[in-house]
């Protein structure tokens, strides 16, 4: 992935995901009832430009119902040939705000937000690259009232603020002086791991290699991410998600940095923590061609498993330690959504006969949202949203009558059941949608819409996707299968999603 904003030099950044202990899953069937849900879909537009969603970053939903992400202006990129200068924006009650860049720069994207208005994310300050020859991406803060400060870095040329929790401490990559050829982000020079607060960027260190990258900070102070553990590359980079030198997933607290380690693999990684202390993440087992999601809390890491088939991964966590994820059923024949919880890995399924489901995000509640297909149409097909003793359901259900917008995503839900997601248009441009409970605590608006009793079918799929199960007319292996898997999820804060 080229990001055409500040990092222009990032090829791919891939933060493994997390979770906990596993039983053998029930069926669908045996944890589903009928589900009715009522919401009222908006279309956020853009700022401009054909895009708002997909092409840099997701939309992020805070518990305020604020949504950050990225749009499309009209000013064409001279760094991205037929692209748009994007900027980041915020949405909320309605209004679409452009927030604009450094002085002197002219890109930005948002990532993060916590309830008091604060947003993290990127932009350009309007110098290049001597090095990458692309601009300079610093990490940055929008503060409540709109104005934007530049975080810095750690003597380097670039930064990205990740993710910012309620005591407004921050964490994200920066650069350093000391170069670095196997740079985690592809920099000049290595990248550094941060906690930003009280006007001071730190280095939180390493495991004992050269780089580290944050994946989630919670209300705690506590961070989870990746690290180099050593100098040394794998047999076999793909195994370390195509990292030149071995990753471990650590922990950190207080000033301590805490090697996970994996589960008899060469390499593991984290997708995000929890306010517990609670970390989820995937990690290779003895021989590194099987990768299985882990959870791990207190010195103890657990496989959490599969249903069935050789692998799995897991891509978002909440409080309550309830953990979502893909995982194959028996001879990797179907890859559904589950939720895990209490020790059990359920499998949610997908929407109507899709192949795969791929949960991006679990609030408080435990509902879930993600992305439903591995078909004939695409690999994202249908966003759905799925809660506890219900079915899941297309979000395509509430797309208002004679509008020719797919909601190809679900992305993030607040605690509120608030959704922000990804619609696609015909002609291939991407809006970021927001979908609004029509229920007590919000009330009925006009475009309040019933789900479905039937999910809208998708189109027929008597043959596998060959965007996903086949390669030049072979049957793609477990270990690509995962791989593509990894590459289409978001997890929170810094681990920006790769298409």
């Amino acid at each position: 992935m080229k990001i055409s904003v500040g990092i222009r030099s990032i090829d791919r950044l891939v933060v493994p995901c997390l979770f906990a202990l596993f039983l053998v899953g029930q069926s669908h069937s045996q944890i589903s009832a009928s589900t009715h849900l009522r919401y009222r879909l908006i279309d956020l537009g853009t700022l401009g430009g054909p895009n708002s969603a997909e092409t840099l970053e997701f939309p992020f939903i805070n518990n305020t119902g604020m949504v950050v992400g990225f749009s499309d202006t009209a000013t064409p990129d001279p760094f991205n040939p037929g692209g748009f200068i994007p900027h980041a924006f915020q949405w909320q009650e309605g209004i679409l705000t452009d927030l604009g860049t450094l002085p002197g720069g002219f890109g930005s994207f948002a990532i993060w937000s916590n309830t008091s208005g604060q947003i993290v994310g990127l932009s350009d300050n309007g110098h290049i690259d001597p090095v990458l020859g692309g601009p300079e991406g610093m990490a940055v803060v929008w503060e409540r009232n709109g104005q934007i400060f530049n975080l810095g870095t750690l003597g380097g040329t670039q930064s990205l603020a990740g993710t910012i929790n309620e005591r407004g401490q921050i964490v994200g990559v920066a650069a350093n002086t000391i170069p670095d050829p196997d740079s985690l982000f592809g920099w000049a020079t290595q990248t550094r791991a941060f906690i930003f607060e009280k006007g001071v960027m730190r280095d939180i260190g390493t495991l004992g290699g050269t780089d580290a990258s944050p994946s989630f900070i919670n209300e705690r102070g506590q961070i989870a991410g990746i690290s180099y553990v050593d100098f040394n590359p794998p047999a076999n980079p793909d195994v370390c998600d195509s990292h030149p030198i071995t990753t471990h997933p650590f922990f950190w607290d207080q000033g301590r940095m805490i090697d996970i380690g994996t589960l008899g693999g060469t390499c593991a990684g984290a997708t995000t923590i929890n306010n517990r202390g609670q970390v989820v993440g995937n990690s290779n087992l003895p021989g590194d061609e099987i990768l299985h999601p882990y959870l791990w809390e207190r010195g103890k890491i657990t496989d959490l498993g599969t249903l069935g088939g050789t692998f799995a991964v897991a891509n978002a966590l909440n409080d309550a330690g309830e953990v979502v994820g893909v995982a194959s059923t028996e001879g990797d024949q179907a890859f559904p959504a589950y939720f895990w919880k209490n020790g059990v890995m359920n499998n949610i399924g997908t929407v109507k006969d899709d192949l795969c489901g791929i949960p991006h995000s679990i609030n408080a509640r435990g509902q879930v949202v993600g992305a439903s297909g591995c078909t004939e149409e695409g690999f994202e097909v249908h966003g759905f949203v799925w809660e506890p003793g219900g079915s899941m359901v297309d979000l395509n259900d509430f797309v208002p009558p004679g509008s020719d917008l797919r909601v190809t995503d679900g992305e993030t839900i607040n605690d509120r059941g608030e959704i922000a997601g990804s619609g696609r248009l015909p002609n291939g441009d991407f809006h970021a949608v927001v979908l609004i409970p029509c229920d007590a605590e919000h009330g009925e608006r006009e475009g309040c819409q019933d789900s479905s009793s039937e999910p809208r079918r998708s189109q027929d799929r008597n043959a596998h996707s060959s965007s996903l199960f086949a390669s030049h007319g072979r049957r793609l292996s477990a270990r690509e299968l995962v791989s593509r898997f990894l590459s289409s999820r978001h997890t929170p804060g810094i681990a920006l999603r790769t298409r």
